[in-house]
């Protein structure tokens, strides 16, 4: 166990600990992206569909600058994740005006992804970090909420904003983690460099 714990600490980049103010400002973001998701009354299917595309593709665009703190196999994840991530979001930008059943079927498959990636990521560092579960519970509420977007529950304009600001809020959440878990990689690494 000591083994994997070590191996997986090594798997961070060696300065990642310097970038954790970075992942508090994006969690401070995303949180208040969610809260503003929460106060539009975006009843269109057009507007629900550009949100929804734009959203992807930052949380794309996020996996990339998370490049940083990773140095072996999980820049490989987090490019796929990324590519993922840009390709839903293209798919809805180029198919906003579509009906509520596929905006919500291509924002499923964004739910789906980052709740697996969230999952993995919370199980595979839960000897590292005491933070572990709460990425674990935003991991399992993503893929519930991936399967609630798929599934023909009645379709409202409502739901979709739902959505995306529960998404927003998990991506807060997620984001305000990994910060904590860098500071204190940083803080763990001060002495033995001193």
């Amino acid at each position: 166990m000591e083994a994997t714990a070590r191996r997986i600490q090594d798997d961070i980049a060696a300065d990642a600990g310097r970038h954790w103010w970075q992942f508090l400002v994006s969690g401070a973001v995303w949180a208040l992206f969610a809260i503003t998701v929460f106060r539009f009354d975006i009843t269109s299917v057009t507007a629900i569909g550009a949100v929804i595309g734009v959203f992807c593709i930052v949380a794309g665009v996020m996996q990339f600058f998370a490049l940083g703190i990773s140095s072996t196999g999980w820049r490989v994840v987090r490019v796929i994740l990324g590519v993922l991530f840009i390709l839903v979001g293209v798919a809805a930008l180029a198919y906003p005006h579509r009906t509520f059943t596929e905006v919500a079927a291509i924002f499923a498959f964004f739910l789906l992804f980052k709740g697996f990636f969230d999952i993995m990521t919370s199980l595979m560092g839960r000897r590292v970090s005491d933070l572990w579960w709460i990425t674990l519970l935003v991991g399992v509420a993503e893929i519930l909420l991936a399967f609630w977007a798929a599934g023909n529950f009645g379709r409202e304009a409502v739901l979709l904003v739902v959505w995306v600001g529960a998404a927003a809020l998990a991506h807060a959440v997620t984001d305000f983690v990994l910060a904590a878990r860098l500071y204190d990689l940083q803080r763990a690494r001060q002495p033995r460099a001193a």
